[in-house]
């Protein structure tokens, strides 16, 4: 049996439970006031009386085997809550000369240009991420020139971060088939019949003009 230092509300809402009493009859078994049963469920930070604290302690050392475990289980602290992160991809827009890289991504159904792009983890660099994948995907060597700004995807919905990149070296080759159809530089000019003007974030048309 766990020794209780010191009832609070959310450990007497716990014995509660354990013991799976409503609260008129947690509120008899300690010969408390309804209202007090009612208060720790609002403000389980409470700290009862003494004569409340010796109740409880009464039905927890009389309380069966069973009842005991369940209340080991539900009085153990919640674990700590960590933030949920925002799915968010980096997305590289490089140039070289009059061309811009696209990758022809592979779909469900179809196929459609894009810039290359990458997960980004938590902790990491939105421009570390856009060089590496560009790398990982088409052979391609750059380096990012300056970020175009985020903007939540109109399409899949993520949290996207756009970064114009400078051409360094390399070939561009299919490196990931699974994922991709073909690679291809494509003249900036015809960037519109590749991708709908519509759906390009406006800082890379203003970039690229």
């Amino acid at each position: 049996m766990d020794v209780i230092d010191s009832w609070t509300g959310r450990s007497a809402c716990a014995l509660q439970a354990a013991l799976r009493a409503t609260n008129e009859d947690f509120a008899n078994r300690l010969g408390v006031a309804l209202r007090t049963v009612a208060g720790w469920h609002q403000r389980p930070d409470t700290v009862p009386r003494a004569e409340i604290q010796q109740a409880l302690d009464t039905v927890y050392e009389r309380a069966p085997t069973s009842v005991l475990r369940r209340f080991s289980i539900l009085a153990r602290p919640a674990p700590p809550t960590v933030p949920a992160q925002a799915l968010r991809v980096a997305i590289a827009v490089v140039v070289r000369g009059p061309d811009v890289l696209l990758v022809c991504r592979r779909g469900d159904d179809s196929l459609s240009w894009q810039f290359p792009a990458g997960m980004i983890k938590p902790g990491a660099s939105p421009a570390v991420v856009a060089v590496e994948e560009t790398h990982a995907e088409t052979g391609v060597r750059c380096t990012v020139r300056m970020s175009l700004g985020s903007r939540v995807h109109p399409t899949t919905g993520v949290l996207a971060e756009y970064q114009l990149c400078e051409y360094l070296m390399g070939e561009a080759e299919n490196r990931d088939p699974i994922e991709n159809a073909d690679v291809a530089w494509v003249p900036i000019a015809s960037l519109p019949k590749f991708i709908p003007e519509q759906s390009i974030f406006p800082p890379i048309l203003e970039a690229l003009a």
